[in-house]
């Protein structure tokens, strides 16, 4: 079932009427452009741990100055938690008496004898994060015995485990950071060393293990302490359990790759990562700031077209294979390389004109190889933030690419396109559940927009809130003209609620779509349809807004787009999502779409800096010198 819905919009006069009376142009233009954002706050959800504060107070004044500011979440430098030394203290069996027997003892590294094996780590420095050195000492306590040693040397289950480690590198992690010291599989050295090296051995691998499942299942950093606009919930890692499970199957490699994320798009980014590290460095090179229009001529175009050629996919193959077989060594801009040039352009998230300028050039031949390397390692990890299965039904917003998509069954129902946050007002990173559409909606400005942007305004106007079509009440819920309060006697916390009413110039547009989270997020229609003719489309207050929104709300509901438009007719009015639909706002540099291809986008946040950042301070800490 397609969900299509692609409606001519007219911008009212009437948004440009209401909005400016009484108003100045400059001030006037501040409404509008704060209008498209922000929203009603929700309470987290259960499964959601505690959130930190988003929003900061920037005091430059008392109580009714002008200087009070309600600020957006700041980055972090990431600081990773410092490993500790693992105390076998409690391991060691206790000191016991010297006999004529023991001279001629030689201990066992099995069963039994496994305390004794221990002795060993009296004085072994192993390193590890606190709560695995805590697993480490429960697991072994509780289940005296060795899982990567048999006999006198390691095991097959140790053999796989190391192999296992030794390939992280193909999930973008670091292969040091679980490297582990593996004892030769016979040795000279006398019985008590050898069961010595053993033991070590043992709490060595068992310690690196268990890293790798929290990498894999968690990712390397807690994306939380990076900045408040990452809003994740922790996913437990039972290492007693993982050891455990460990120490009773042979299907040791099985059971580690499990833990990573188990969907077709972090297969797909594995599979994007072999094929960059074995390819060679972009050899073609194009100029950068090439302008060419249809009909024009260059010596850059045949290296456009061997690279869109290089790249082309089955869909595109089938349908311009035979015109870049052709054409490809063409200098001249020939008509018929036009619609070559605009599908390449809109699977690059932009318009689609044509015309071939710097976004045209950077897409195709823009980006290294070490960037693309880089972009999908920050992917995979971020891929690691999310469950392990993203669900069917989803919605999944990509930041960078500006698009919305609603997917069921493996099928991209519906792709629109979107408009995020500015820089200055970030959209989050994070996933919840569809809840509900509001169809003509009421817009419950934030706190932030009401301190920052309209209190400035009421100061000197208290009334214009009363025309421009938005509701003021207090505390106790009852309704108040604007006009009514002492706006100047007020700073940055506010106890009255502004809310715009339904209407052709209501910020919304004619719907939204909720799903509840601390960072009062949501999708929704908007006036500004020119918006989205813009490649750049980070343009919001922190919302999506959809350039499809029917087609949206449609398909969340399991609906026609006719009924949306039917339910639109009758004014305000809401209606629950009844199925289970995780929302993924998400933020991938790096993302495969839905044939499998991985496509680039630019870094519209800086943030991939931030977390390669952060992956470096953790691979600090982990380092052997620490």
């Amino acid at each position: 079932m397609k969900f299509l819905g692609n409606r001519q919009a007219v911008l009212p006069v009437a948004i440009a009427a209401t909005l400016a009376v009484g108003m100045p142009q400059a001030s006037a233009q501040g409404l509008f452009d704060m209008l498209f954002g922000g929203g009603i706050r929700h309470s987290p959800q259960g499964e959601f741990p505690p959130p930190p504060k988003s929003r900061k107070i920037q005091s430059g004044a008392s109580a009714g100055g002008g200087g009070v500011r309600i600020s957006s979440p700041t980055y972090n430098t990431y600081r990773a938690d410092k490993l500790v030394r693992v105390d076998f203290k409690s391991l060691l069996p206790a000191p016991q008496p010297a006999t004529a027997q023991d001279a001629a003892y030689v201990p066992s590294v099995t069963g039994s004898a496994f305390r004794d094996a221990l002795a060993g780590l009296s004085d072994y420095e192993l390193f590890a994060e606190p709560d695995i050195a805590k697993a480490l000492i429960a697991y072994y306590s509780a289940n005296p015995d060795f899982i990567w040693v048999t006999g006198a040397a390691p095991n097959s289950r140790a053999q796989d485990a190391v192999r296992v480690l030794g390939g992280a590198a193909s999930y973008g992690l670091t292969p040091a950071d679980y490297s582990v010291d593996v004892p030769a599989a016979t040795t000279s050295a006398a019985p008590e060393e050898r069961t010595k090296e053993l033991a070590r051995f043992e709490m060595a691998l068992s310690a690196r293990v268990l890293r790798y499942a929290h990498d894999a299942q968690s990712g390397r950093v807690d994306p939380n302490r990076i900045t408040g606009y990452y809003d994740f919930p922790a996913k437990p890692l039972d290492l007693e359990g993982v050891l455990k499970t460990l120490a009773h199957t042979q299907e040791v490699r099985t059971y580690l790759e499990s833990r990573h994320p188990q969907n077709p798009e972090y297969q797909a980014l594995r599979v994007e990562l072999e094929s960059l590290e074995a390819s060679e460095e972009n050899e073609i090179v194009v100029d950068p700031k090439l302008l060419l229009k249809p009909g024009e001529s260059s010596p850059e175009l045949p290296k456009l077209l061997t690279l869109i050629a290089r790249n082309l996919d089955d869909e595109m193959g089938g349908e311009y294979g035979e015109v870049l077989a052709r054409l490809g060594k063409s200098e001249l801009y020939d008509p018929e390389l036009v619609p070559v040039i605009k599908a390449v352009q809109k699977r690059a998230g932009m318009k689609g004109d044509g015309v071939i300028g710097a976004r045209t050039v950077a897409s195709l031949a823009g980006t290294s190889k070490a960037d693309k390397i880089g972009k999908v390692r920050v992917a995979l990890e971020e891929l690691r933030w999310l469950p392990s299965d993203l669900g069917s039904p989803r919605v999944f917003i990509n930041q960078p690419a500006f698009t919305a998509s609603y997917i069921d069954n493996g099928e991209e129902e519906l792709k629109t396109r979107a408009v995020i946050g500015k820089v200055t007002n970030q959209t989050a990173f994070f996933y919840n559940q569809i809840k509900q559409v509001d169809y003509h909606p009421y817009w419950g400005v934030p706190q932030s927009i009401i301190v920052n942007e309209m209190l400035p305004r009421l100061r000197s106007d208290p009334g214009y809130l009363d025309r421009a079509g938005y509701e003021v009440t207090d505390s106790q819920g009852r309704q108040i003209p604007s006009s009514a309060v002492d706006w100047g006697a007020y700073g940055s916390k506010i106890p009255f609620s502004v809310r715009q009413q339904p209407s052709e110039a209501n910020a919304l547009g004619e719907l939204k779509i909720l799903f509840p989270n601390k960072h009062a997020i949501y999708m929704h229609d908007t006036p500004q349809k020119s918006f989205f003719e813009r490649d750049m489309r980070a343009l919001s207050h922190g919302c999506i807004r959809l350039q499809d929104p029917r087609g949206m709300a449609a398909a969340v509901l399991g609906t026609s787009v006719d009924y949306v438009a039917e339910k639109l007719k009758h004014g305000h009015s809401t209606e629950n999502v009844t199925r289970v639909i995780p929302v993924y706002v998400a933020y991938f540099t790096a993302w495969p779409n839905m044939s499998g291809k991985v496509e680039y986008f630019d870094d519209v946040y800086d943030r991939d800096s931030r977390l390669m950042q952060a992956l470096d301070a953790t691979e600090a800490v982990r380092a052997p010198s620490s």
